[in-house]
């Protein structure tokens, strides 16, 4: 199938660019091609969180240790074990029988102390398997028999077998393959022509977890199996469709199991640090994991966009038109996180040819909510401790509004009645009066009269700040009665959407500010008041050093139990109020430290990580006093003559707590193109920090 997502007439092509993997990917046939069969039925062993298990194979820590051994050292002790085995096994057997004799005397056991040729031979049988198995466990454990087995007998004896018997031993083996049946669920339970209308069609990982999908849900209810049968035969594998009608995305170029919604960013690297489960096997994130939400710490340029935002977006954008989850993708517009075909609504404030707009309001249940999320991403960090006065305010102003248009203002609007402006306050006095709602929130306008002339007053700084959205640039972006772009609301998560929201950045620097700081409150408040939590809600924040504040942090936590995370990357937690990083430390469950952070960050992340117990050896040298007037005399003369000391070496080993990662570590020892790794599911299992290589 088609990574690029082509689409010719309905057609799409069943072959993708071969990847530039240095083995074969499960599901990849020999030509390149996607082999559904092959993907879908592919062992997937359970695993820790983090390990890509598509292709994965456990490791025996007894081999894996046994295999750091050298080949020489190996073989000797090997042989050297054979040597004294086999005497062990000679004399052993001439002793056992000894015993066995010289007991039967002595006790008057007929067989033993004088046995007949038949009895002889039986006991001498039992003597001989007795000595050679203890020989075997003793000595074949001690040479490491099953290694050297493993490593050199084992090839020898599989290149003596001939090619036909080679081929006879394959032949069950293909015949296994093509019994795997990827629609064996549907023929089961009475979908048999859409299992043959699906055999006949080219259907690719997304179609097949799009349908299964909706199978799972079929079998809820009998009822709905025929209606199910009903599309896939109309449709094939364009059944059940995402709305976009896309079944691909447009340059595809990570690795994923859609199965288990797994994105595969690396490789866990073979060091003595990383747990030896994890240990040269695949690195990858799942919503069980981005359930708990990702911090990635690292300057510009180490990879962070590319190396984790990019292919986090692609993966939730996947598993969007896979029916699983939802997407919203933040960022700069020229921040590289995936061409816009990827996307359902793009929201680009500031560019005139964007479609939609941004609904300032979207996550909101009611007017006071939506009034407070709204003031908490008006106000720069300076100004939070004016964060209080400042919603009542705006929520002195919303509510009226919406009670007497039967929507919310508009930027202009708002402006304008925060600024005091007397006929936009008459025109509400007037349109409340029409509602019927003069006598609810009279008392609100008059308050804010009250406070229109006072030097204090937070409607003023409202106003200011609402300015920088109240430009040409942004003219339609914001509308909220109907004569702008289409807005989008942040409360439709229960649908799978991909959203991308390009930032105004170099254009509009502080009104870019305020907008994320806006739409990551109002994913936190949606994803939160969810009644449909069956989709993953996803959020990929590219630089999130704008975007936070005490609100948005305290959500995090509650969004692993609403089936919700965030992915959020930071330069360096500098950027953050000084309040905000410990809590946000707290509220994550999965850290990165990419190279060159700052030692300040990265004292954070070893503080979060701790410590762990090490085997510490110390090797003390002191002067040799030992012995009488000879020794004496003969280290006298031996100084003389070589000018050296004798001294006494004495060693020590014991085990004490260190650092998993120094601050100096984080900051100047990780390798380019790298990253530490420190991981939580949403079920509360745990990874310590994993070194991870993310160039392949």
């Amino acid at each position: 199938m088609a990574r690029d997502g082509s689409h010719h007439h309905g057609e799409r092509t069943a072959t993708r660019p071969p990847a530039p993997l240095p083995h074969q990917r499960p599901g990849t046939a020999p030509d390149g091609s996607f082999d559904l069969s092959t993907w879908a039925c592919a062992p997937r062993p359970e695993a820790e969180p983090g390990i890509y298990r598509l292709g994965y194979r456990r490791i025996d820590p007894e081999r894996a240790e046994a295999a750091k051994v050298a080949t020489w050292p190996l073989l000797l002790r090997a042989g050297l074990n054979a040597v004294v085995g086999w005497f062990a096994y000679l004399y052993g057997t001439q002793l056992l029988m000894y015993v066995l004799v010289w007991f039967g005397g002595q006790a008057g056991i007929g067989p033993l102390a004088s046995p007949s040729e038949a009895e002889a031979m039986f006991t001498l049988l039992v003597a001989n398997v007795l000595v050679l198995g203890i020989v075997i466990k003793v000595f074949g454990r001690m040479g490491r028999w099953p290694e050297v087995w493993r490593r050199y007998a084992a090839p020898l004896l599989s290149r003596a077998v001939t090619q036909e018997e080679q081929a006879e031993v394959d032949a069950p083996a293909a015949d296994v393959v093509r019994r795997q049946d990827p629609w064996d669920g549907l023929r089961q339970g009475g979908a048999r022509e859409a299992a043959a209308r699906l055999d006949g069609e080219v259907v690719g990982d997304v179609d097949y977890v799009r349908i299964q999908r909706a199978w799972e849900s079929a079998q809820a209810d009998p009822v709905f199996v025929p209606a199910f049968a009903e599309q896939v035969a109309a449709r094939g594998a364009a059944a059940f469709a995402h709305p976009s009608e896309a079944r691909e995305l447009p340059g595809r170029g990570e690795e994923h199991d859609l199965l288990l919604g797994q994105v595969r960013l690396g490789t866990a690297q073979d060091v003595p640090k990383n747990p030896l489960s994890h240990r040269a096997s695949g690195f990858a994130l799942d919503p069980a994991l981005l359930g708990t939400s990702v911090l990635a710490v690292g300057p510009a340029g180490t990879g962070k966009t590319a190396r984790l935002a990019r292919p986090v977006a692609e993966a939730l954008c996947l598993q969007a038109l896979a029916g699983t989850a939802c997407a919203v993708v933040v960022g700069a517009a020229d921040a590289d996180l995936g061409p816009d075909a990827w996307y359902d609504v793009v929201i680009a404030p500031g560019d005139s040819s964007s479609v939609y707009g941004l609904d300032l309001y979207g996550a909101a249940q009611n007017p006071d909510e939506a009034a407070a999320r709204l003031a908490e991403a008006l106000l720069p960090d300076e100004l939070t401790a004016r964060a209080e006065i400042a919603r009542t305010a705006l929520q002195q102003v919303v509510g009226p509004f919406h009670a007497g248009y039967g929507r919310y203002p508009g930027v202009r609007e708002l402006r304008a009645l925060l600024a005091g402006d007397p006929d936009a306050l008459a025109a509400l006095v007037k349109a409340l009066g029409t509602a019927g709602r003069l006598a609810v929130h009279e008392r609100d306008l008059e308050y804010r009269e009250r406070q229109r002339d006072r030097a204090d007053d937070p409607g003023a700084l409202l106003a200011d700040r609402l300015a920088l959205l109240d430009r040409p640039a942004f003219e339609g972006a914001f509308a909220t009665d109907g004569t702008g772009r289409p807005p989008f609301a942040m409360r439709v998560l229960d649908h799978p959407l991909r959203v991308r929201v390009k930032l105004p950045e170099r254009s509009h620097p502080e009104a870019a500010r305020m907008l994320s700081r806006l739409v990551v409150g109002q994913f936190v408040q949606a994803a939160g008041a969810r009644e449909d939590r069956s989709l993953f809600a996803g959020l990929v924040v590219d630089d999130a050093s704008a975007a936070l504040d005490a609100a948005a942090v305290r959500g995090l936590q509650r969004m692993r139990g609403a089936n919700a995370g965030t992915v959020l990357l930071l330069r360096t937690l500098v950027d953050l109020p000084e309040a905000l990083r410990a809590p946000l430390f707290g509220a994550v469950g999965c850290r990165m430290a990419f190279p060159g952070i700052a030692p300040w960050d990265g004292r954070l992340f070893s503080e979060a990580w701790g410590t762990h117990l090490v085997r510490e050896t110390a090797v003390t040298h002191t002067p040799d006093t030992s012995g009488g007037v000879i020794r004496r005399a003969g280290r006298v003369g031996r100084k003389a003559l070589s000018g050296t000391t004798a001294q006494t070496e004495s060693v020590t080993t014991r085990e004490v707590e260190r650092l998993r990662w120094s601050p100096s570590d984080l900051a100047h020892a990780l390798p380019a193109g790298h990253a530490v790794v420190s991981l939580t599911a949403v079920s509360g299992e745990q990874v310590p920090p994993l070194l991870v290589d993310l160039r392949g």
